[in-house]
């Protein structure tokens, strides 16, 4: 599982990139439970981003990807079309990113969002950096 000191060292690595990019983010960090273990909401984050980085992280340490690999399997036509219903709903775009130990297991996942889909993967990935 993630400890705090990393998952601190996550939301201040992703905060970091985004006051270089000037995007008010929400940050969040989940065990790989799926449950959360840090949180970080910049001034001037989007109220509506804090469920939106939440699920991004619940969707990426579910499926052990990222959230916007997820879209491959559940968009029209794909193989699991609607898997997005699934889990009490998925959150399927950019900006989640499962985190891993230096072994390949999942100890967790970040989830951001705030930005445009492209500046939260962006900060997403500064952040999952900070474990690697």
């Amino acid at each position: 599982m993630i400890s705090i000191d990393e998952a601190r060292r996550v939301i201040a690595a992703g905060e970091a990139r985004a006051n270089e990019i000037g995007v008010p983010v929400n940050i969040a960090v989940l065990d790989a439970g799926a449950h959360l273990k840090a949180f970080g909401r910049m001034d001037g984050a989007v109220l509506g981003s804090i469920d939106l980085a939440m699920g991004k992280a619940r969707t990426a340490v579910l499926f052990q990807t990222t959230s916007e690999a997820v879209w491959e399997y559940c968009k029209p036509g794909a193989p699991a079309h609607a898997l997005e219903l699934s889990n009490g709903g998925l959150t399927p775009f950019a900006g989640g990113i499962s985190l891993f130990a230096g072994d390949g297991t999942v100890i967790g996942a970040v989830g951001v969002s705030g930005g445009a889909v492209a500046q939260d993967l962006e900060i997403a990935q500064a952040a999952a950096a900070a474990v690697a």
